[in-house]
């Protein structure tokens, strides 16, 4: 056999390797974060540092990001990702309800059905946030199956999905910020997105992914270097108190 022939095959199939490496990696990158977070609830038992609300923004980007792909069908990798970030986050918050309820001095529940705004995403029940997805998801359905054939709708679909997905950070820079704090908050979950963030937008601009993904990674790099600066800000004000 030529020579080059077989170097040229070689060189394919370590491409494809590493394509698939990436496409691994992708699907399951996201969603490593919450894994030093999740083993921080359950060791302390206490919720107080995570923002809640880093999952209700990840799961209404995502689950509008599998309508985006419905009327753009990208890499499906990606999809594969949003799939896996749902059940991460999922998880997430079946652990907070559970150690939530777990430390509750009150007898009072505060459901969905209650209706009231000020404990909206504070439910006690698990099942209130997976009623909220259901229901968020029926009406993405609707809307998509009437709207379908707008090339504008699409587009927007997918600019609302990574816009959500770039304020990521977001609620647990605010909730540091309320809390004066960054404990209880894994600071390797954040170090972790921050590598994630990088990395996927790498791979968007590599793949020439659409323009909304490389944007929303930018973004979200720049919040994840805000809350490394509150952790180094607060870690000296602590200390200049206890001096």
């Amino acid at each position: 056999m030529n020579p080059q022939v077989v170097l040229e095959e070689e060189e394919t199939e370590g491409s494809w390797m590493l394509s698939w490496l990436a496409s691994c990696l992708m699907v399951i990158g996201g969603a490593l974060p919450y894994v030093p977070q999740y083993q921080e609830i359950q060791r302390s038992s206490n919720t107080e540092g995570f923002s809640t609300r880093v999952c209700l923004v990840l799961l209404i980007a995502n689950i509008l990001r599998i309508f985006f792909w419905i009327g753009k069908q990208f890499e499906f990798t990606l999809l594969l990702q949003s799939v896996v970030m749902i059940l991460t986050m999922f998880a997430m918050l079946h652990l907070c309800c559970f150690v939530q309820n777990s430390n509750r001095v009150s007898t009072k529940q505060h459901r969905l059905t209650d209706l009231d705004l000020h404990y909206f995403w504070k439910w006690n029940a698990f099942e209130d946030y997976l009623l909220f997805c259901f229901g968020l998801s029926v009406l993405c359905a609707v809307v998509t199956i009437i709207l379908l054939d707008s090339a504008v709708f699409v587009e927007m679909l997918g600019s609302l999905a990574v816009m959500f997905e770039a304020m990521l950070g977001l609620p647990q820079l605010m909730q540091n910020f309320q809390n004066r704090s960054t404990k209880g908050m894994s600071v390797k979950m954040v170090l972790l997105w921050m590598a994630g963030d990088v990395f996927k937008t790498s791979y968007f601009l590599i793949n020439q992914s659409p323009s909304q993904f490389w944007v929303c990674g930018s973004v979200q790099i720049l919040i994840d270097m805000a809350i490394l600066l509150q952790v180094l800000f607060y870690s000296q004000d602590s200390r200049i108190k206890l001096g």
